[in-house]
């Protein structure tokens, strides 16, 4: 790999400030200073500094974040805030929300380069399964169990898949489901009478929010990665 391709990947600085990082020697390759940003090194093996301090390379970086309400899941937008505006410097550039979240829903949300972790994460045939809190402004009726359990008319071709209900009080309930329909969340609770007000995902394959704040984030742990990596593969 290039150098200067190297040090832009591990957020070092744009391609032009690396290459004058580079030109004004603050740049060493195993202990002798780089002359060119067109450099090849191996970026398994050789050591490489910036200001002294070691530059370590990850191909991939995996992120836990915990989206709040008000913003989109998008790179870029023109009305409303990103969840990429959350992320510090530190961040790859190329990080990419896996799946969306809607404007006012809140919870988890995983941000990734991983490109084929992504499809895999998304692919309909995996049936992830995704774990939702809401509050309702309807008393949930019992029978909602059985019938998200079943498989309910959302006004779709075809029914939902089984989805697992518990029911926490009258307006409250936690939804698990593995699809990924448009507003699906909101459209089955209003198949039974309930309109969402709050919606919130807490879960998704054995990933937890746990006690993450609003608006922060962490780097999933080697556990989490492979959990994900091995989710109904």
């Amino acid at each position: 790999m290039r150098l200067d391709k190297y040090l832009a990947e591990c957020n070092i600085g744009t391609r032009s400030e690396v290459k004058k990082h580079i030109k004004n020697k603050l740049v060493t390759v195993n202990e002798i200073v780089a002359q060119k940003p067109e450099m090849k090194i191996d970026e398994n093996t050789d050591v490489i500094c910036f200001k002294g301090k070691q530059i370590l390379y990850e191909k991939y970086v995996y992120y836990l974040f915990h989206k709040p309400a008000g913003c989109v899941t998008a790179k870029t937008d023109n009305l409303h805030k990103t969840v990429m505006e959350y992320l510090g410097e530190e961040v790859k550039s190329d990080v990419s929300p896996v799946g969306r979240l809607d404007l006012d829903t809140e919870g988890l949300l995983i941000m990734t380069n991983d490109g084929p972790l992504l499809h895999h994460l998304l692919s309909p045939a995996h049936h992830i399964p995704k774990t939702y809190y809401a509050e309702v402004d309807a008393v949930i009726p019992q029978e909602a169990v059985a019938l998200f359990e079943k498989g309910v008319d959302i006004g779709d071709d075809k029914p939902t898949l089984p989805a697992a209900l518990e029911i926490l009080s009258e307006t409250s309930a936690n939804l698990t489901i593995t699809e990924g329909r448009f507003h699906q969340v909101k459209r089955m609770f209003a198949a039974v009478g309930c309109n969402v007000t709050y919606l919130k995902r807490i879960k998704m394959g054995q990933l937890s929010l746990s006690d993450l704040p609003i608006g922060a984030y962490r780097r999933l742990t080697e556990e989490e990665i492979l959990s994900l990596k091995n989710d109904n593969n």
